[in-house]
C-alpha cells in the first residue's frame, strides 16, 4: 500500500499529461475529416510510461529491497510481525537476493500473473514460498524481533 501510494503520487501527473496528449491527437484527427489511425503509444506517451516504470523501480528498491536487505522487513511487514529470511542461514537476505525478490515480484505483477504468484504460498510446502521467494531463496517468517 505504501509503495502503491508513492508510485501513484508520481504517476498521476504523468497520467494526466498522457491523457491530455492523447485527447489532442484524437481532436486533431477528427478535424481532418478523414478516417485516420491514432496510436496511443508514441514518443510522448512512451516517455511517460518509461518514467512511470522508472519510478516504480526506484521506489521499489528504496522501499522494498533496501529495508529487506538491512532489517529483513519493510514497514508493512514490521506492522504484520513478519520478516524475510534467507532460506539457508535464516538471516536477513543479501541486497542482491532482496533486489531479485522485489524484481520478480514487480515483473510478475506487471505481467498480471502476480496474483498466481502471491496465492502460490497457500499451496507451497514446506516453506510456503511465493515465486519471488523461490527466485531469491528466501522465505517469510513470523515473529517479532
Amino acid at each position: 500500500l505504501v509503495l502503491g501510494g508513492l508510485v501513484g503520487a508520481v504517476v498521476l501527473p504523468l497520467w494526466t499529461r498522457a491523457k491530455d496528449h492523447i485527447d489532442e491527437k484524437v481532436e486533431e484527427a477528427k478535424q481532418t475529416g478523414e478516417t485516420v489511425t491514432v496510436y496511443l503509444l508514441d514518443g510522448t506517451t512512451g516517455g511517460y510510461l518509461a518514467l512511470a516504470l522508472a519510478a516504480l523501480l526506484l521506489l521499489g528498491v528504496v522501499y522494498e529491497a533496501l529495508p529487506t536487505a538491512k532489517w529483513g522487513r519493510t514497514l508493512g511487514k514490521k506492522l504484520c510481525g513478519v520478516r524475510v529470511l534467507d532460506i539457508e542461514d535464516h538471516d536477513t537476505p543479501t541486497f542482491g537476493a532482496a533486489l531479485r525478490r522485489w524484481l520478480v515480484y514487480g515483473v510478475l505483477g506487471l505481467l498480471v500473473i502476480g496474483l498466481v504468484n502471491v496465492v502460490w504460498c497457500l499451496f507451497d510446502r514446506p516453506w510456503r514460498q511465493c515465486w519471488h521467494d523461490k527466485a531469491a531463496r528466501t522465505f517469510v517468517a513470523s515473529g517479532r524481533e
